[in-house]
């Protein structure tokens, strides 16, 4: 069957794929000039490489999904990382938990999963609140995407 646009749940995980990959490419772009090794300055280079065709592979699915233009200021960027990082530690203790043997290293991997939860939920909420994460507006959330996308390929 076919579709004039592509299923929302994919849209949502190419959205997810977007946002993260911008924000570590224009992480990788800023700390390149700072690695000396010169294996590990092409490691950098090649990973560059790879994320910038990756967001040009995946922004080629953008006109295919509900949005508009916009521009991602500096403060959004800013918790945009923050709440990617809290969202990777959600998923790391996730799975730090599963391969533990010991019941104390259990109970404080835990107690450290619930506090990252927590730290998410409350930087999610202060992107919601100042506009910065439209989770509800497809539209916006999508254009931020591209913008963000777009400052990283620069």
């Amino acid at each position: 069957m076919a579709h004039d646009h592509l299923a929302w749940h994919e849209t949502l995980e190419i959205h997810e794929l977007v946002a993260f990959q911008s924000i570590f490419l224009l992480k990788l772009k800023k700390a390149l000039p700072e690695v000396s090794n010169k294996e590990l300055n092409k490691l950098y280079q090649e990973s560059i490489q790879g994320l910038t065709t990756n967001l040009m592979e995946l922004l080629s699915f953008y006109p295919d999904m509900p949005r508009a233009e916009g521009d991602a200021v500096l403060e959004g960027f800013l918790a945009g990382d923050l709440l990617a990082v809290w969202k990777a530690a959600v998923r790391n203790y996730s799975i730090a938990i599963t391969e533990t043997a010991t019941p104390s290293v259990r109970k404080v991997l835990k107690k450290q999963l619930n506090s990252a939860i927590d730290m998410h939920a409350k930087v999610f909420h202060f992107m919601e609140k100042t506009g910065k994460y439209p989770a509800y507006d497809l539209e916006k959330l999508l254009a931020g995407d591209v913008s963000l996308a777009r400052k990283a390929l620069k």
